[in-house]
């Protein structure tokens, strides 16, 4: 006797089949372009400013003789002009020129370590992700203005870790301040005492300048490290699952159901175009049961016959079919019918090495028609 048991948990067995969501399968070429089209690269943002501003306080350090000269040039002239207009009608319009003439001698200055600072990170950035305009980041997402989707990237693992470079940064920039502070307080507890205002400030750069290479020497140390991880993370990001893999195959390749049945309605064309032209055939060879080929000679349209119609097995049998109904030869020479079937296309002149052979069953076709 057979005895039903019934389980008391509802169950699912769809949960214990393979997802196939897992990604485990390396990113393909093609996904790497497309997200590279969508702005999606690896790349560091801490290497690209590191890179900006050593170069900016590299620059600094070798040309703060001049910028500071000719800055004190810059306000001993429009102090000058003050002291000279002073004499004069002076008003808020000399006043406003005065200082954009100031503006104008800081900003041409200073506009070449600036634009140092610039190129090099322009540069560092396009040595990391190559060279290739895209403006689809710049297009609005709506998830990204989304509240729910921004407080769960509250969360993420990627703002945990941008959390921990942020304080590491701050910890051992304040720790690099205080150490070059503490060295430095003599200098600075006697500046009142130079009495050259360049000396006073060229002293003053020179502190600040090192404390900035020594913190940029340490940022491009921490920009590589990011570099590593962000590869890592994007390479990570974007594996695929072995669907996903499956699906841009068909996508690329095409699908082989797909293919196979364009392949097959194009052969289903071809042999209704085939039969319609066979009844024009001037002789059929055949084997005389596997292969039947048609051949049909204008001296106005080619040079030597062509093959106008060719099948194996059924297609042959329907081949003879049509010749019979319309009282075309046939012909039977196995070897000849073996060489049109597998060496001559449809529609195409037979080769040089068969012009004998076919001359001959020509010959004899045409004897029959007189």
């Amino acid at each position: 006797m057979i005895q039903k048991y019934s389980y008391p948990f509802p169950y699912q067995l769809q949960l214990f089949a393979e997802s196939g969501g897992e990604k485990t399968e390396e990113a393909s070429a093609k996904k790497l372009s497309d997200a590279r089209k969508e702005g999606q690269v690896a790349k560091s943002q801490e290497l690209i400013t590191a890179s900006g501003l050593l170069a900016l306080f590299l620059v600094l350090k070798l040309f703060i003789g001049y910028i500071g000269e000719s800055l004190i040039e810059s306000f001993e002239s429009s102090f000058g002009k003050i002291d000279l207009l002073a004499k004069e009608d002076f008003n808020t319009t000399i006043a406003a020129s005065l200082l954009k003439d100031v503006g104008i001698d800081i900003i041409l200055i200073c506009l070449p370590v600036f634009l140092t600072g610039m190129v090099i990170a322009f540069v560092v950035n396009a040595f990391q992700v190559k060279w290739e305009i895209t403006g689809k980041p710049l297009k609005p997402k709506f998830n990204k203005i989304s509240p729910i989707s921004g407080f769960k990237k509250l969360f993420s693992k990627d703002k945990i870790v941008e959390l921990i470079k942020s304080v590491l940064k701050i910890t051992v920039i304040s720790y690099m301040v205080y150490d070059t502070l503490k060295d430095e307080v003599g200098k600075l507890s006697i500046m009142y005492e130079i009495g050259n205002l360049s000396a006073a400030i060229i002293m003053v750069g020179d502190i600040i300048i090192n404390l900035g290479l020594q913190i940029s020497a340490l940022f491009i140390v921490i920009g590589l490290a990011d570099l590593f991880y962000q590869k890592r993370k994007f390479k990570k990001d974007m594996r695929m699952t072995k669907q996903e893999v499956k699906d841009e195959f068909k996508q690329s390749e095409g699908d082989p159901q797909v293919k196979s049945k364009i392949r097959q309605k194009m052969r289903e064309s071809s042999q209704r175009r085939m039969m319609q032209e066979l009844p024009t055939a001037d002789v059929v060879i055949t084997n005389p049961t596997h292969f039947a080929c048609a051949l049909k000679y204008d001296k106005e349209r080619s040079e030597a016959p062509i093959l106008i119609a060719k099948g194996a097995d059924y297609i042959a049998g329907k081949i003879k079919e049509v010749a019979k109904e319309n009282q075309i030869p046939i012909v039977e020479n196995k070897p000849l019918a073996r060489m049109l079937y597998f060496n001559v296309d449809l529609d195409e002149e037979i080769p040089q090495e068969l012009y004998q052979m076919v001359a001959e069953v020509l010959a004899y076709v045409y004897s029959l028609k007189n």
